[in-house]
């Protein structure tokens, strides 16, 4: 499906590795010039030359490192997008998850890092690319958040806790925002990201696997669709959410976990 987005222009934070990545890639594939964004710059520079070389339609791929929670960084992020593409159409989230663990040994300290992460980070960048977006005929915003908005999920506190405001915001900036710019989210399950890998080999090395394949395997396990997810997958929905083919979709947090939710709504 063409989803008729060649030539928009595209900012996606944290894109260097992992979802973000993928969701540079699914937009790069489908003609949007990309904007990527990390704090490592060789990392940054390594998943851009990737994206790039599966851009179409003559589509320009490229980095600018920032921290998401410094206000004059974000800004400047914002600002080269802007400055590299003549506008900006589409707005991707996405941020590094806060460190595991239960609620008694988290710190004040902890909660507030992982506020200034997970929701400041977003504050910040749609009062920057508000008035951007609603130009020439509008936008899109997608946050990346997780599904532990929908379930709690063990050890996770700060996750479970500091995710729900960045779909309350989705959520309220989908009619503030409106008509011209949508706003939406997306909510992953387990997906095979360097995060995962990590996780599978660190199991195989204390011997609960005999191998990398079997420990996935055995993740993927309580999934319905008896896998996890490849990030790629979570990739093209957000390139959807982006693209006039979804274009009465507003307001939605949608669950990418293959099922594995439990959730009714």
């Amino acid at each position: 499906m063409d989803f008729d987005i060649g030539g928009n222009a595209a900012l996606v934070t944290a894109s260097s590795s992992g979802l973000g990545k993928a969701s540079a890639l699914a937009l790069a594939r489908e003609g949007a010039n990309v904007v990527m964004n990390g704090r490592d710059e060789e990392r940054l520079e390594a998943a851009v030359e990737d994206v790039a070389a599966e851009a179409t339609d003559g589509a320009t791929v490229v980095g600018q490192p920032a921290d998401l929670t410094d206000e004059a960084e974000v800004a400047a992020l914002v600002e080269r997008t802007v400055d590299e593409f003549g506008g900006l159409d589409h707005l991707v989230t996405s941020a590094g998850g806060p460190p595991a663990g239960p609620f008694l040994e988290t710190t004040d300290e902890d909660w507030y890092e992982a506020y200034d992460l997970l929701v400041m980070s977003v504050v910040r960048l749609v009062r920057e690319a508000a008035d951007p977006l609603r130009a020439d005929g509008g936008g899109t915003i997608v946050n990346i958040t997780s599904r532990s908005v929908k379930e709690a999920i063990d050890n996770l506190v700060l996750s479970n806790s500091v995710r729900m405001s960045v779909v309350g915001l989705e959520k309220t900036l989908s009619t503030e925002l409106a008509p011209e710019v949508r706003s939406n989210a997306v909510l992953p399950g387990s997906h095979e990201t360097s995060r995962i890998e990590n996780l599978m080999e660190d199991a195989v090395e204390r011997g609960d696997y005999d191998s990398y394949d079997e420990a996935l395997a055995a993740r993927g396990e309580e999934v319905p669709l008896g896998r996890i997810g490849d990030p790629i997958e979570l990739g093209n929905v957000v390139a959807f959410l982006s693209s006039p083919k979804s274009g009465f979709v507003n307001g939605v947090a949608i669950p990418i976990d293959g099922g594995s939710g439990a959730s009714n709504l």
